[in-house]
């Protein structure tokens, strides 16, 4: 049960469980919105964003939330990158998580409040905030240089690399305005919370740095290790040869000479013999 315990307080992200049905929840929420703009009187597009307007600025709650009723297109296109990012957020950034996803909620409406021009009409749906996800998770996972965020950083490119094209006027009834604002305040909340939340691991010799400590003499402890070998060689060496015994037997002068004198005799002793040996 300790190690367990240990293990959760050294888990560097959030819980799966949460990330999972917290999005779901969000994903619940705006079909409800959905379901109740399309069979009830009431005409919940009002609730979307008209810039420069006192009573659009209820949308920068709302728009999110509602979709157009006729085309119901519009909130199955929204329905999967909400769930995905929202879930990646919260996981990923759980400590910060909630602190971000009001931010960009608050700041991709309120951008598109101030800055969009006022003829471009009612703006309604996720998308906006979609494009903050995106832009937030992308560009966190790269200013944190922490492996598992940039991976993520990696699969938003692959998957929703294409919505680039949607911040800029190509289709009259896209709202360009609404994703360019989510794109720059996801940016912008990536800076702002670049040293909070899920820190890249260090490195030992990163950490006695910060402490002040020295970094190991590698090459010194090479060559003492050279040394130290060197030194058990000879001490091997030395004492092989002395277990290697060697006997130098000195004759003296005198003693040569008798026995060069003995060798001469017995040569003539030979050659007679031999002779005989012929004779016969």
């Amino acid at each position: 049960m300790t190690n367990s315990r240990v293990k959760q307080e050294k888990h560097p992200f959030g819980s799966g469980y949460e990330a999972l049905g917290v999005a779901s929840v969000l994903l619940v929420i705006m079909w409800i919105f959905y379901f109740l703009d399309a069979y009830m009187s009431y005409d919940y597009t009002d609730l979307g964003l008209v810039p420069q307007t006192l009573s659009g600025l209820k949308g920068i709650a709302f728009m999110p939330l509602v979709h157009s009723p006729i085309d119901i297109h519009h909130i199955i296109n929204n329905s999967a990158p909400t769930f995905f990012l929202t879930a990646a957020l919260l996981y990923f950034y759980r400590s910060i998580a909630y602190k971000v996803f009001l931010l960009g909620w608050i700041l991709t409406g309120g951008f598109l409040w101030l800055f969009a021009q006022t003829e471009s009409g009612n703006h309604i749906g996720m998308s906006g905030l979609i494009y903050f996800l995106a832009a937030f998770l992308f560009t966190s996972g790269v200013l944190r240089k922490y492996f598992q965020l940039q991976v993520i950083s990696l699969a938003v490119v692959f998957i929703y690399g294409s919505m680039i094209w949607g911040i800029f006027p190509l289709k009259e009834e896209v709202s360009w305005e609404g994703h360019l604002c989510g794109l720059v305040a996801g940016v912008m909340m990536a800076f702002v919370f670049k040293k909070e939340g899920p820190k890249r691991p260090k490195y030992q010799f990163e950490i006695e740095k910060e402490l002040g400590i020295d970094p190991p003499d590698l090459e010194g402890m090479w060559n003492e290790r050279v040394r130290m070998a060197e030194e058990r060689q000879r001490a091997l060496e030395a004492e092989q040869m002395e277990q290697v015994k060697i006997i130098y037997h000195i004759k003296g002068k005198e003693e040569a000479n008798r026995q060069s004198l003995a060798e001469m005799n017995q040569q003539p002793d030979m050659n007679s013999q031999s002779n005989e040996t012929s004779g016969q």
